[in-house]
């Protein structure tokens, strides 16, 4: 009789999420009357802070891809961390076109399973406030599409977009709405003009919260430094911030650590900040950069998230930036390792300084270090051929499908 079908164990890894096929809108003419800003009704209460979880511990956790194989892999880095418990799944909604930030059917699905089968975890969603988000957008196309924003143009987005989360059964994800809105990369950038940037923000919380059943947090994450504008100008106010997030990578090339606290708009005055406002803190995307392999920097900077206690970070965990997925930095890969391993409790404070800095203190080495291996790519038996059925479908089945190639030969 002919075989049936076998599994060729896990999936390719994929080291950045290839940019989806963007939908071009038409252009705004040059002659375009800027709509009156209307007036924003009042703002939702904010949901209250949430009671400690069952599980104590930091909520960390690492951004391993944007579909089910980021899901998929969170096991998989718990299980290197030495059973780690990594409570943060960090996903983004790609900026290409509205109907993705909407939330479309079959993407956010596998990371609302995985959240809600714990009740202590939680979900990170990094949500563009524009479509087009990676196009280069002029400076004054961004002022009209802020000035549009402002009159309610593009609220059905993320009403959809919150309706969608609820139905999900995820309505306290954290939405990084904006995320490095002081820079220059994104069309939802606030530098063209900060006061519509504000108002547009508040817009859009706004608007999700109205929807009934949503427990939203939305965090506020700017780039770490001045940037292209001082982030301090782009910050919307207290009643639709929840959390003072910062993206903070090793760079620019040269930059020492303590630079990186002590620079304006650096790390100490996003908690210098966040405190004047009694806010919590996060770190959304942080990791090594421009200073490749530095040792010095990882340890660093679990340092000062130990001694500062972010509701969450997030390690971006593809080449240049991470530990596990990129063989590329190997000595930084041991710290991190080192000091996460088998954590599942909060870590003892780090002593703090006359004046109230903190002092990072050295992780203890291993006495024999594990240098990770390179994720390998799997092989599928021999004879055997992939069947191309889609990421939904492998996460589920946990592998791809393959189908013997030798089974007429076999059934003679």
């Amino acid at each position: 009789m002919a075989s049936g079908p076998c599994f060729a164990a896990g999936t390719a890894r994929v080291a950045d999420p290839p940019a989806p096929t963007p939908t071009v809108a038409p252009p705004i003419p040059a002659s375009a009357v800027t709509p009156p800003a209307p007036t924003i009704p009042p703002v939702p209460p904010a949901p209250a802070t949430p009671t400690s979880p069952a599980k104590s511990g930091p909520a960390f956790g690492a951004y391993l891809d944007y579909g089910p194989r980021g899901v998929a892999r969170i096991a998989e880095l718990s299980h290197w961390l030495g059973g780690a418990e990594l409570r943060v799944g960090h996903t983004y909604l790609p900026g290409d076109r509205w109907t993705n930030i909407e939330g479309r059917h079959g993407f956010l699905d596998v990371w609302a399973d995985w959240r809600t089968r714990q009740a202590d975890r939680m979900l990170v969603l990094n949500v563009p406030m524009m479509e087009r988000n990676e196009e280069n957008v002029s400076d004054s196309e961004v002022r009209q599409l802020l000035r549009r924003g402002v009159a309610g143009e593009f609220d059905r987005h993320f009403r959809a977009l919150a309706e969608r989360l609820v139905e999900l059964k995820v309505p306290d994800t954290v939405v990084v709405l904006g995320w490095e809105m002081n820079g220059t990369t994104y069309t939802h950038r606030c530098g063209p003009d900060p006061e519509a940037w504000k108002t547009y923000w508040k817009r859009i919380v706004t608007t999700m919260r109205a929807v009934p059943g949503q427990k939203f947090r939305f965090d506020f994450a700017p780039s770490r430094g001045r940037d292209a504008v001082p982030w301090t100008e782009c910050y919307p106010g207290d009643d639709t911030v929840d959390i003072i997030g910062m993206d903070s990578y090793d760079q620019p090339s040269g930059l020492s650590f303590e630079q990186q606290v002590t620079e304006p708009y650096g790390l100490q005055a996003q908690v210098d900040f966040a405190k004047a406002h009694g806010k919590a803190i996060s770190y959304p995307e942080w990791g090594l950069f421009r200073n490749g392999d530095n040792s010095e920097y990882m340890r660093a900077m679990l340092a000062w998230m130990d001694a500062h206690k972010p509701l969450y970070n997030t390690l971006t965990d593809y080449c240049p930036h991470g530990v596990w997925q990129c063989a590329d930095n190997p000595r930084s890969s041991q710290v991190y390792r080192s000091v996460l391993s088998g954590r599942t409790e909060n870590p003892t404070p780090e002593p703090t300084k006359p004046g109230g800095t903190t002092t990072p203190t050295t992780p203890p080495t291993p006495t024999t270090p594990a240098v990770p291996t390179a994720p390998v790519t799997p092989v599928p038996p021999a004879n055997c051929s992939p069947l191309q059925l889609g990421d939904w479908v492998e996460y589920w089945l946990g592998g791809k499908l393959c189908l013997r190639l030798d089974w007429w030969s076999r059934s003679r």
